[in-house]
C-alpha cells in the first residue's frame, strides 16, 4: 500500500481499490474496500464526504461519461496492477440521481437506433422487392417462356441480400445480361436436369455440367422461342 502515497497524476478526486488491508485513518473503519489519500493517509468514502456516491464499473463509455456530466461530484476509482506496475481505472463514483439520468439518456438513445434500425430493416426490404421485381422482368423479356412464378423464384434466389449470389453482384445489381441469364442457368440445371443426383453420386462437377448441358440448353431454347412464336 505504500505505493499509493504517489498516486498516479492526473486531476479531479482519485479513489483507490487497496490490495491490502487498510483502515480509515479518522473513524478506524475497515478493512476499506475503497479509500481516498489525504496528506498520504488513508480515509474511508464517508470521512472524505464521497460516501453517498455510488459505483459505476468500467465497460459503458458512453454511461460513464454521461453520468459524470449528471453528477455535480464525481471520482476515478483505481487499482495498482503489480503485474503491470501501474495503475488501471476499475470505474467512477458518480452521485446515484446523476447515475439516474444518466441512464435515461442512454435508454432514449438505444430506442432511437432501435427505431432506426427498423427504418433501415423495412427501407431494405422495399429495395429488395423492387429489386426482385426488376430481376424478375428482365429474366421474363429474355425468357419470355419461363412461367412467372419461376422467373419470381429465380430472382427471389438470386438476389438474396449478403448471400454472394449472382444478383447480389456488381453485374446482377446493374442487370446485366450476363448476370440474369447466369442465374436461369443455375436454376435450371439444379431443377431441371439430374445435374444433383450426379453430383450427389460422386460426379466431378465439371463431367456433370458437361452432362447435363444439353438438357440445359433444350430448356433455355425453349423459354427464348416462345417469345420468337409471339413475335
Amino acid at each position: 500500500m505504500a505505493r499509493l502515497a504517489i498516486p498516479p497524476p492526473r486531476t479531479g478526486i482519485l479513489v483507490f481499490q487497496p490490495l491490502k488491508r487498510r483502515h480509515c485513518g479518522d473513524c478506524h473503519a475497515g478493512p476499506l474496500p475503497l479509500l481516498v489519500l489525504e496528506e498520504g493517509a488513508p480515509r474511508c468514502l464517508d470521512c472524505a464526504d464521497l460516501g453517498h456516491l455510488v459505483f459505476l464499473p468500467r465497460g459503458d463509455t458512453a454511461l460513464t461519461r454521461r453520468a459524470r456530466e449528471e453528477s455535480a461530484l464525481s471520482a476515478v476509482v483505481v487499482r495498482f496492477n503489480r503485474r503491470k506496475g501501474r495503475y488501471e481505472r476499475q470505474g467512477v463514483l458518480v452521485e446515484e440521481a446523476g447515475l439516474a439520468r444518466a441512464e435515461e439518456r442512454c435508454l432514449a438513445d438505444a430506442e432511437a437506433r432501435r427505431r432506426r434500425r427498423v427504418r433501415d430493416a423495412r427501407r431494405r426490404a422495399a429495395e429488395d422487392v423492387r429489386f426482385g421485381e426488376a430481376f424478375a422482368a428482365e429474366i421474363r423479356r429474355l425468357f419470355p417462356g419461363c412461367p412467372e412464378e419461376r422467373a419470381r423464384a429465380i430472382a427471389g434466389h438470386a438476389s438474396v441480400r449478403g448471400s454472394g449470389r449472382v444478383g447480389r453482384s456488381a453485374a446482377g445489381r446493374a442487370l446485366s445480361e450476363t448476370a440474369v441469364v447466369s442465374a436461369v442457368v443455375a436454376s435450371v440445371r439444379h431443377l431441371d436436369t439430374p445435374y444433383d443426383q450426379l453430383l450427389m453420386s460422386g460426379v466431378p462437377r465439371h463431367e456433370a455440367r458437361r452432362r447435363i448441358g444439353p438438357g440445359v440448353e433444350t430448356v433455355l431454347r425453349g423459354w427464348r422461342a416462345a417469345g420468337e412464336e409471339v413475335g
